[in-house]
């Protein structure tokens, strides 16, 4: 079981691709934890105030939003070079309120990950401690911790369309202005448009766990990855994966573990702590009879 829409590519090397005004970004959270609207759209066109959106898929190498108000098809382009992706985006459906949420807060909520430039976390995030997140899916799980934990901002990265869109609309509907969506290659973001030290949490739950032996190079937990990955965090930051297919659960455990710069808070695996919502997908999974693993890791002071 895995959330990330991804879906598998070859084993050739992939280029890296990983009007209604805004709501200002400081605009009032959620004051206290409460339960998230899910509202959702059944994909179909129809007529959003003078504008026509139509959820029909753009045909292969058409923007999404060619007008330029919403999340860029192929934000880092040529600027890096041609690497082996942890993931491979899908053409989906974007139902018309996630298209909406998109052409009205991209501009303000959303970051295409092109490498150009580094990101001030301290502005977008109106100075709260952010953690950044991979992978969200549809972003219900997201929307929910955010409510949960105003004083902290979430920078989700994703490259599901659908996925951003639905995210945008849970936080502008729940009143949630902790959350920030990026498009594109996480590690591009790590590597070119993120400070070091500056992010207070990394969370990856349910990345593709690419089951194939041959495409194990594909897995987004790797030793060359944590090390990036990990020059980002400030101490005492809180590393957070989960997965539910356990022989990846045994590679992250093993990768996690020998990062000189982290420490396990638990002997092993840890369970689920409380800040992590249980999803639909996940509890199916359950009802299934997969186990979830959850990892908890801490940035050492040193």
């Amino acid at each position: 079981m895995s959330e990330n829409p991804a879906t598998p590519a070859t084993d050739a090397p992939a280029a890296n691709t990983p009007e209604a005004e805004a709501p200002a970004a400081g605009s009032p959270a959620s004051p206290a934890p409460r339960a998230v609207s899910q509202e959702t759209d059944a994909p179909a066109a129809r007529s959003l105030g003078s504008t026509a959106v139509s959820a029909a898929t753009p045909r292969r190498g058409e923007p999404m939003f060619p007008d330029g108000t919403g999340p860029a098809a192929d934000p880092a382009g040529s600027h890096h070079e041609r690497r082996i992706r942890s993931f491979q985006p899908r053409r989906s459906r974007v139902s018309p309120t996630q298209a909406d949420a998109l052409r009205r807060l991209w501009p303000t909520w959303g970051l295409d990950i092109d490498g150009l430039s580094r990101i001030d976390l301290d502005a977008f995030f109106d100075g709260l401690p952010v953690v950044l997140e991979i992978g969200f899916g549809m972003g219900e799980a997201t929307a929910q911790m955010a409510a949960a934990d105003p004083d902290t901002g979430i920078l989700g990265c994703d490259v599901h369309t659908p996925g951003q869109g639905n995210l945008l609309g849970l936080a502008e509907r729940n009143g949630l202005s902790n959350i920030r969506v990026a498009n594109g290659d996480a590690i591009i973001l790590l590597r070119e448009m993120l400070a070091p030290a500056s992010l207070a949490g990394l969370r990856v739950y349910f990345p593709d766990p690419w089951p194939k032996k041959r495409h194990h190079k594909r897995r987004l937990i790797q030793p060359e990855f944590l090390a990036l990955a990990t020059t980002r965090l400030a101490p005492g930051a809180l590393v957070h994966c989960a997965t539910d297919w356990e022989p990846y659960a045994e590679q992250m455990l093993d990768v996690l573990s020998a990062e000189p710069t982290l420490e396990n808070l638990h002997p092993g695996y840890a369970p689920r702590p409380d800040f992590r919502p249980l999803t639909k997908f996940e509890g199916q999974g359950l009802d299934k009879g997969h186990v979830v693993h959850d990892l908890l890791f801490r940035r050492r002071d040193t």
